[in-house]
């Protein structure tokens, strides 16, 4: 070692000694043998002598400073090794070679890849970066033993010169027992049974252990940071005080550097309604060299089962209306929260099961006996509503939600919880009456009362059901004199009297401006209808007053019973509305039985005449579609177009009214041309919306025959449409099969030319001229309504059914059957081969907009009329 050398420069350089130190042993040995020679003065061999004492003093001291090198690089317990700049491995201690159980020659000399064959080609590049720039450079890598085994290492890297050389020193510290403990920690953290919940600075989610996951009621598929976001939660203190987000023990703990020690917390889920009480500790953690936490560890227990008999537990149960319960089922031992006693308000002390079943209706005692039997005989947990009556009479509505307690099964007991939804309840019943009741007079509205009688209509023990149609004489007068306060009153008046003249014996509804209806059961009492009649005549004899005025108001009322004068609302309601009409045109202030000679009559008053021959130019016409179905599959194939008719005195007139008074008058063929023009019109719209072309059959009466150039009239019209002939499908009635055979036949041949499909409509029904049906170049037939209605247990429309289709089938044509309307009718149909069928079985005539809808939906078989 040269003594010259600055202090802390060069301590390794001894150990390359090798063939310099043999050199100078020799000089040494030439020395003293010269300085013995006495053929030198006596002043050379002194100084001789003098040199070969320095020269021996100076072995001695690098013999010992290599010697203390070796000794203190091999003291080291971890491997230290000196690395040249190229990565060539100069020196490696004995903790080295213990470590990678190799001997010295096999790794000095040897590139440090030697211990870490997976190293990257650049690895020294970021290791001379960092220590160029006087910082020590720590990394984490897996080096390899003789034996082709690894083990993680952290190594710390320096400069150094070695041998006149730019080197580094690196020390290897195996961290294989830092990985076991970090793993065995984070098995701690998995196995214990307090929850963990550890946040950045952000106070975001990074981990949360399992037991967290199940006090929290976490599932595998849910993300903690999103189950536990504040707003989901309402956090309250022991005090049942609402707690801001700066108030939890997390951030306080961030805050403030300092630990937060075991907060009582009460946490509740505001969608499920659910409230946990938990024991917090909150501690804060600091990155090395950091003054301000990093991230905080928050540590907590479940002590909702501890909190269950104290006082705070019922106060912040009592928050959210929710109390506990528990039956000992051993000694039929029940136990209430002082919010589950609140919440039954029952009189006396609730201490058995029967005891809190007690206070519930009787139906809903049956289903919780029910319940907790399942759940005591091993089944699983319940959720029930459930309605009862406190001891002051008043109505309540409750959710429990009860599981058995895990423990002895000698001494099961069955836990839960108690809300009060009476709130809720009362809020659902709120909107459902006022999306039922007619906001002015606070009956019934339309659809209430469809829904109602449709629902009566269904029950076999009350089919028997009259419809009163009320109509005020003279309101319209009241309402134009006195204004529409007036007439609101008058109507509010009416309904009162309504109301007490059929008590308890009817329902009644607002059915639209200054109509009403009664509905009552006709089964055991025949003459109810009758009587309820005449009390509602009788309600209206007094004169009703406003302010200083007296006006005579009286009704007219029309009276349908089913199921002689029909078996639908609508139906019903419309024949009661016939019935009215006749009474009010009659002598008003009087009631009139529906009977079908009246309808008759009523189908040729002079006012639907006068109203019909505007109807095209007020644009008051409309046509629903009702969707043809393939009776398999339920897929719709076509549509029929039905009109409507809206006229703005008389109301919506279902088209059996005024089809045939406007084949009488001639109104139907400019009725007809409107119907194909608007029926193209749709086609083409929906096309336009990619719904692809929409086949449409439109009826067309025998007056278009002769009264206009039907062929050529369709022709234009899908021309300017652009529309294919196959996108419309004409129907008519058996009577063209004798109107002017020659010209029928030429008219037919020209729009099946056109691509128009053509199809006889109620076949059977009429004129059943089969030997010019043979002769006509049709596509199919419908089977009519009047037939299919009687299938399957009507033996005559069954034959005639069957009559129909063996027709069909012979002629090589198309069958349609309409009127279906019960999964019986449709399955015989199918039977006997017919494919396609329409009728409220599928759905009634629906707007453009709602059958487009269903276009690529199959319909569900049940009426929705």
């Amino acid at each position: 070692m040269n003594p010259s050398r600055p202090r802390g420069e060069d301590v390794s350089e001894p150990v390359a000694a090798g063939a310099d130190e043999t050199d100078a042993e020799s000089i040494l040995r030439a020395l003293r043998q010269a300085g013995d020679d006495p053929s030198h003065s006596q002043a050379t061999r002194e100084l001789l002598r003098q040199a070969g004492e320095a020269l021996a003093a100076t072995l001695h001291a690098a013999e010992t400073a290599r010697l203390r090198y070796r000794t203190l690089f091999d003291a080291v317990p971890d491997p230290v090794s000196i690395i040249a700049e190229d990565g060539t491995v100069l020196d490696l201690n004995k903790a080295g070679m213990d470590a990678y159980r190799r001997r010295r020659e096999e790794i000095v000399g040897q590139n440090i890849s030697v211990l870490n064959p997976d190293l990257p080609r650049d690895h020294m590049v970021p290791v001379w970066e960092a220590l160029n720039r006087g910082d020590t450079y720590v990394i984490e890598v897996t080096n390899m033993r003789g034996d082709g085994s690894r083990f993680p290492v952290e190594v710390h890297s320096a400069n150094i010169h070695f041998d006149e050389r730019k080197s580094l020193v690196a020390v290897a510290r195996d961290i294989s027992g830092r990985r076991e403990a970090e793993m065995r920690y984070r098995e701690l953290m998995e196995t214990i049974d307090k929850g963990i919940v550890v946040q950045n600075r952000e106070q975001k989610i990074i981990y949360c252990n399992g037991a967290a996951l199940r006090i929290f009621g976490i599932g595998e598929n849910q993300r903690a940071d999103e189950e536990l976001a504040l707003e989901r939660w309402r956090i309250v203190d022991e005090d049942g005080n609402e707690l801001t987000p700066e108030e939890l023990p997390s951030h306080r703990a961030l805050a403030s550097g300092h630990v937060i020690e075991s907060v009582l917390l009460g946490l509740y889920h505001r969608k499920n309604k659910h409230l946990i009480w938990l024991t917090m500790t909150s501690v804060p953690q600091f990155a090395p060299g950091d003054s301000v936490p990093t991230q905080v560890t928050s540590l907590f227990s479940d002590v909702t089962e501890l909190k269950r008999d104290s006082a705070l537990f019922d106060r912040a149960q009592s928050l959210a209306h929710i109390g506990g319960w528990e039956w000992d089922i051993g000694r039929d031992r029940m136990y209430l929260t002082e919010e589950s006693l609140r919440i039954l308000g029952a009189a006396r002390p609730l201490e058995t099961l029967d005891a809190m079943l007690s206070c519930l209706r009787e139906a809903d005692r049956r289903r919780l006996r029910m319940a907790v039997q399942q759940v005591a005989a091993g089944g699983n947990g319940f959720d029930l509503e459930l309605q009862g009556c406190r001891a002051d009479g008043h109505v309540f509505w409750i959710r429990v939600i009860g599981e058995a307690e895990p423990g002895d099964p000698g001494s099961l007991r069955i836990t839960g919880t108690m809300q009060d939804i009476s709130l809720d309840k009362q809020a659902e019943e709120m909107l459902r009456i006022q999306a039922r009741t007619d906001p002015l007079t606070g009956l019934m509205n339309r659809d209430a009362v469809l829904t109602e009688l449709g629902a009566l209509l269904e029950d076999p023990e009350h089919a028997r059901a009259a419809v009163l149609y009320i109509d005020l004489d003279r309101f319209k007068m009241i309402n134009d004199v006195l204004g529409h306060n007036a007439g609101d009153e008058l109507l509010v008046q009416a309904s009162d009297r309504i109301r007490g003249a059929v008590g308890t014996d009817g329902m009644i509804a607002r059915f639209g401006g200054d109509e009403f209806l009664v509905i009552c059961d006709a089964g055991e009492d025949r003459e109810r209808p009758e009587t309820l009649a005449n009390a509602v005549l009788h309600a209206f004899a007094d004169s009703f007053r406003f302010g200083k005025d007296e006006f005579a108001i009286t009704a007219s009322i029309g009276i349908a019973r089913s199921p002689i004068d029909g078996l639908r609302p609508q139906q019903l309601i419309q024949n009661a509305d016939i019935a009215m009409y006749d009474s009010k045109h009659r002598a008003r202030n009087g009631w009139q039985m529906f009977t079908p000679e009246l309808a008759r009559r009523q189908q040729d008053r002079m006012q639907i005449e006068t109203q019909l021959r505007r109807a095209v130019d007020n644009e008051e016409f409309r046509l629903v579609y009702q969707p043809q179905v393939d009776l398999r599959h339920g897929r719709v194939v076509a549509a029929e177009a039905l009109i409507r008719w809206q006229n703005h005195q008389l109301g919506e007139l279902r088209p059996d009214l005024f089809i045939s008074h406007a084949e009488t008058t001639g109104d139907i063929v400019r009725i007809g041309s409107w119907v194909l023009r608007e029926a193209c019109r749709q086609v083409a719209e929906w096309r336009d919306q990619g719904l692809g072309i929409v086949r449409v059959a439109v009826n067309v009466s025998y007056r278009q025959f002769v009264g206009e150039d039907l062929a050529e009239k369709v022709r234009s019209l899908l021309i300017e449409f652009d529309l294919p002939g196959s996108a419309l499908e004409l129907e008519f009635t058996e009577r063209v099969l004798i109107e002017d055979a020659p010209a029928t036949l030429r008219t037919f041949a020209d729009l099946r030319a056109l691509g128009v499909v053509l199809t006889i409509d109620d076949f059977g029904e009429g004129y059943s001229a089969l030997n010019y049906l043979r002769r006509l170049p049709i596509h199919g037939l419908k089977l009519s309504q009047l037939f299919t209605e009687g299938v399957p247990n009507n033996r005559s429309d069954v034959a005639v059914c069957q009559a129909v289709s063996a027709i069909a089938r012979s002629l090589g044509l198309g069958l349609v059957a309409e009127g279906v309307e019960s999964e019986a009718q449709r399955q015989f149909l199918l039977q006997l081969g017919v494919p396609v069928g329409q009728g409220f079985l599928f759905a009634p005539g629906l707007s453009p907009d709602e059958f487009a809808r269903r276009l690529d939906t199959p319909l569900e078989r049940a009426s929705i009329a």
